[in-house]
């Protein structure tokens, strides 16, 4: 990845940063050289291998991705290079970028795919930053443990390679292989990238711009080369182009397969597509009512453009921004639009998508679930009980587990959630309104990037390393982080 960026920053003659790739490429590549010639003859994961290595490494790849964000800021602080390779003065923006935490942090932020950043006012980063933002924001759309697999594996693929693409918490596959699976992931990713750039120069956003927000778009991370992200440009063409751009992320891969190969009807057959289409309309509708309904904005289409924008950025967990949610301490949005944004974040878009949160999938069990246990009380003991979701009818021991695994993940996210809400409000002015609070938190572990003012590069440093904590699990879909957590207690026998 570092190798590519270095070509991107010949390109556009911002030769002192070129040194900074090169090093953050030989640390990486000797890494990752070492561990695979330390572990060439492991045998295969078995599943919490699988999950605490898939938890390690996204840990691992958010630290060394804040390299480069490092390495350039200080090669433009101390400037040891001639005047030929054009280091530029330093700026109020890249200088945070001294401090490894909130390089650590714009690189967590950018694999997550969260979009939350520490640049106050990205016009001033460098392209070669810029680029790296977007690009691993990228990579981290499709997911880092998929890339591996793709690339490394060969063959038909292995046990062991399913069993680390299950740890990214995937499941659906497009072929029998999951190395083919990984590799038309790729395929159709790479595709729906391409379109998104070539949309957004027809609507007149500039080449570098499309480029940019057609990679983070597309992963629905929501990086932008502009402070005030999408809303920049004032422009409704564009900001109705981004919309289908943000909903195809929200789309299961397979789902995109299908599509292709013709099965048009999958757009609506398809239990989360449908659901995803659902939501985003329902939702839209009651945010715009609520915009209208306040005062908020001068006119009708206004209110319309802007609340369908910001619910689907929030569902699709893009994080790409048209209108100010909040200030940090001032009120602009009511409690009511900003819990729903809250709400829409939690639930995210379609299992197999770029998109994180609870998933769609999951609520629905959860609700049919709960509606089945309710139903089951009153029921014969001896009766036949199924639970239909979709086009699967489960049996009583397939719903149990199914209902089970969606409520365990929802537990610990809102515990996990509670707890990042819990260290803001100690760490932070009690200014801040709570729903503010509540929004950025879940934000950053539904991995959205939408922000109400508070996150930025004068927070206080443990609330950063919370927020850090957050777009790591939320990314993860928790219970790789619990494996982990009950590895390290069981390594060194914290039980007791």
């Amino acid at each position: 990845m570092s190798a590519i960026s270095i070509i991107v920053s010949a390109v556009n003659s911002e030769y002192y940063a070129i040194p900074s790739f090169a090093v953050t490429a030989v640390i990486m590549g000797v890494l990752g050289t070492g561990l695979a010639w330390r572990y060439q003859d492991a045998d295969p994961p078995e599943k919490r291998d699988a999950m605490v290595t898939a938890a390690t490494a996204w840990a691992v790849i958010g630290i060394l991705g804040g390299l480069p964000f490092l390495f350039i800021a200080w090669t433009i602080q101390i400037d040891p290079f001639p005047v030929w390779m054009n280091t530029p003065p330093m700026d109020d923006t890249t200088v945070i970028f001294l401090q490894p935490l909130d390089a650590v942090f714009e690189s967590m932020s950018g694999f997550t795919g969260t979009g939350l950043t520490m640049a106050a006012v990205e016009e001033q980063l460098p392209r070669s930053l810029h680029w790296w933002r977007s690009f691993i924001e990228w990579i981290g759309g499709v997911g880092v443990i998929v890339l591996t697999v793709a690339i490394l594996s060969r063959g038909g693929g292995t046990s062991g390679s399913y069993t680390l693409y299950e740890s990214e918490a995937r499941s659906e596959k497009i072929h029998p292989s999951i190395v083919t699976t990984v590799r038309e992931i790729w395929k159709i990713f790479v595709g729906l990238t391409l379109g998104s750039v070539i949309l957004f120069l027809l609507v007149g956003m500039p080449l570098w711009d499309a480029i940019n927000h057609g990679m983070t778009g597309i992963a629905t991370g929501g990086f932008s080369v502009h402070a005030a992200s999408i809303g920049h440009y004032n422009n409704p063409l564009i900001e109705y182009a981004v919309v289908p751009v943000m909903f195809a992320g929200s789309i299961a891969f397979p789902i995109h397969y299908l599509i292709y190969k013709g099965e048009i009807r999958n757009f609506y057959a398809d239990l989360q597509t449908r659901w995803v289409f659902i939501w985003f309309i329902a939702g839209s509708l009651t945010l715009i009512g609520i915009l209208y309904a306040n005062g908020q904005y001068d006119t009708l289409e206004e209110t319309f453009r802007l609340g369908l924008f910001q619910f689907v950025s929030a569902v699709s967990n893009t994080g790409f921004g048209t209108a100010t949610v909040g200030e940090g301490t001032e009120q602009v949005w009511s409690a009511g639009a900003t819990l729903l944004m809250c709400l829409g974040m939690l639930t995210g878009g379609a299992a197999g998508s770029t998109t994180s949160g609870l998933k769609l999938i999951r609520v629905i069990t959860l609700v049919k679930g709960t509606a089945w246990q309710i139903r089951d009380v009153f029921r014969p003991s001896a009766a036949v009980q199924y639970l239909q979701i979709g086009k699967r009818r489960l049996d009583e021991g397939q719903a149990q587990r199914e209902y089970t695994e969606a409520t365990v993940v929802f537990i610990f996210w809102v515990v996990f959630l509670a707890i990042g809400v819990a260290v803001l409000l100690r760490v932070l002015s009690p200014t801040h309104p709570l729903e503010y609070v509540i929004f950025d938190v879940m934000s950053a572990q539904s991995n959205v990037g939408l922000d109400s003012g508070i996150t930025g590069p004068t927070m206080p440093d443990s609330a950063k390393a919370m927020l850090i904590i957050n777009m790591w699990v939320g990314r993860l879909e928790i219970i790789p982080v619990a494996v982990l957590i009950g590895a390290i207690f069981q390594r060194f026998n914290l039980y007791r």
